[in-house]
């Protein structure tokens, strides 16, 4: 036995089976001729030698991996020749595959690992084309001026490695999906992540580009909600000018993102871009500047934040085609969906609303953990507004749902931070809350709400230098968000309750810019301006409370805020000294 490493070809005929059945004689007549007028001839001239030929397959040996996918091109161009004068039930089509590995030669022939990975190749090849391993593609790009499209990796069977395969051919690659039907959309959001143009002029930054889009997709796939397309798919449109309407339909997916990477020196630019694929319409933009030093945390940097922004974005133009939906065809994640937007109007009615449509999405899917997670949260937006009917039955029900999410949620990371936060704020259980938010943010660390739920209890537990950070996080993760609001009122309460009170004041009036009448910013806004010397503006502030809610008094702020005696009397007192009735 003698071991070496080769370049192995492995062939066989599409559909060899049916033309045997369908006429024997002419079959193998047509298979002998085209072997010795077209493939053996080129095996000749490449430097090949045949050492395996059963029924319609062949394997052959090259001591160049170029010499191979050489071979295998002008081979498949010569058949495709010979097939375009005869009528399409006589045509005979080869598939190929090129491997580089290690194997066993004994009588005239080889075996092992190497051949057997050639043969799996030809069986990803379309009909008439070539696939070959990352290893042959390593020694052949750039000396042949060939097209190659990265098709992923693939486990094959038998073998314990997966193995990264190309297509390669001479005209511009096309989609793997350019010939089927239109895929129909799924009914989560779907969005696909296109590999980032890497436009530095430095072909060595394309790992990072490439590292850069598939951490997005794995942290996109964290998020239960969203059907994301897997990287090898995404991955066959690199180095390619793409139609984002056409790559919708391709992959069957709604949202599209696409961005760029630039080096120069030691600084790096990354844009991206998220695009409505049905429309072409952008929905949002943005660009991540910083520097090389540590590529891995800027790698970090960038995905937290193009996650936490566009994860908004996706769900208001989700709840918007919702509202567009005609109500006799809701499902329940279209009731879920109209849900939220009825809970972010703010106001006593829309929260009510707010409660019977995720009730309806219970209804229709009582396995629903991110619903049962919303509807607990409405509580907390009620407790926060003092709209509470029935304190304790609505507390009892409160813990149900809340604990009904984490239970069903248990790897849903949106579900475990709702349902954690209306544990604790509500309920009044923060251990347990911050250890389901703290689970929430293992599974999705860029999931925003959670970094904001996070605060909201380290806030409640004292720990309020851990509430500003995690805050921060989540106000850097999502710039724009809907609850921004809430986040900023967050801060002024960790400022206020650490005695910061005008850092508390300049962030309540940040949160009240966004949100005029939201009491609870209105609340901390009074008694921050108290403590801070600014009577004149607290008493302005607790004007307004009043105008809003006339029945606002210090004597019920346990039904409203969390009941921390320390932050209760910090509380109780500035807003008295506001002017705020007993």
């Amino acid at each position: 036995m003698e071991r070496r490493l080769t370049a192995i070809l492995a062939a066989d005929v599409v559909g060899y089976s049916r033309l045997m059945g369908a006429d024997e004689v002419g079959t193998l007549a047509q298979l002998k001729r085209l072997r010795a007028e077209v493939i053996e001839p080129k095996i000749t001239e490449s430097h090949g030698r045949i050492v395996g030929s059963a029924g319609d397959s062949l394997l052959v040996e090259f001591a160049s991996a170029v010499h191979a996918v050489q071979c295998a091109v002008e081979a498949q161009e010569g058949l495709a020749a010979h097939n375009a004068s005869l009528p399409e039930y006589k045509r005979m089509s080869f598939r190929m595959g090129v491997n580089l590995g290690d194997v066993i030669a004994e009588d005239d022939t080889i075996y092992g690992d190497g051949v057997n990975i050639a043969a799996r190749l030809e069986k990803l090849a379309e009909p008439g084309g070539v696939c070959v391993a990352s290893n042959v593609y390593e020694q052949v790009k750039g000396k042949l001026d060939y097209a190659y499209t990265d098709l992923g990796s693939h486990q094959f069977r038998n073998i314990v490695e997966a193995v990264r395969a190309y297509r390669v051919s001479r005209a511009k690659p096309t989609s793997a999906f350019s010939t089927r039907d239109t895929l129909t959309l799924p009914e989560k959001p779907s969005i696909a992540v296109l590999p980032f143009d890497n436009i530095s002029g430095d072909p060595e930054q394309g790992y990072f580009a490439d590292g850069m889009v598939e951490e997005i997709i794995t942290a996109l796939s964290r998020t239960r909600w969203l059907f994301v397309i897997a990287r090898n798919s995404s991955f066959t449109y690199k180095g390619r000018a793409v139609d984002i309407k056409q790559v919708g339909r391709e992959l069957g997916v709604r949202y599209v993102l696409e961005g760029s990477v630039r080096k120069a020196a030691s600084r790096v630019r990354i844009t991206g871009q998220l695009i409505d694929a049905a429309t072409g319409a952008h929905l949002w933009a943005d660009r991540f500047d910083g520097g090389l030093e540590d590529v891995f945390d800027l790698q970090e940097e960038v995905t937290r934040s193009v996650v936490g922004a566009i994860a908004p974005k996706l769900e208001q133009a989700e709840i918007e085609r919702a509202k567009r939906k005609p109500t006799e065809h809701l499902d329940a994640y279209d009731y879920y969906l109209r849900g939220i937007a009825s809970l972010h109007q703010l106001t006593r009615e829309s929260n009510a609303n707010a409660l019977q449509l995720f009730y309806k999405a219970i209804e229709l899917d009582p396995e629903f953990a991110s619903a049962y997670g919303m509807a607990a949260w409405c509580a907390v937006m009620r407790k926060a507004n003092g709209w509470m009917a029935d304190r304790e039955q609505e507390t009892v029900e409160t813990e149900r749902l809340a604990l009904k999410a984490v239970d069903l949620g248990r790897d849903d990371a949106v579900a475990l931070s709702l349902g954690g936060h209306a544990l604790a704020f509500v309920v009044g259980d923060n251990n347990s809350g911050a250890a389901f938010i703290d689970r929430a943010l293992a599974l999705n660390p860029n999931l925003a709400t959670a970094w904001l739920f996070s605060g909201w209890v380290r806030v409640d537990l004292g720990d309020t230098e851990t509430a500003l950070q995690h805050l921060a996080t989540a106000i850097r993760m999502s710039p724009v968000d809907p609850l921004m609001f809430d986040m900023q009122n967050a801060v002024a309460v960790a400022h206020l309750f650490a005695g910061r009170f005008e850092e508390a004041s300049s962030w309540a009036e940040r949160s009240l810019r966004e949100k005029p009448d939201f009491l609870g910013s209105l609340r901390y806004a009074a008694a921050s301006y108290a403590h801070a010397g600014r009577t004149e503006d607290a008493q302005k502030v607790v004007s307004r409370i009043l105008a809003l809610d006339p029945g606002q008094r210090i004597s019920n702020l346990a039904d409203v805020v969390s009941a921390v005696p320390a932050h209760m009397a910090l509380l109780a007192e500035g807003l008295r000294k506001a002017g705020l009735p007993e």
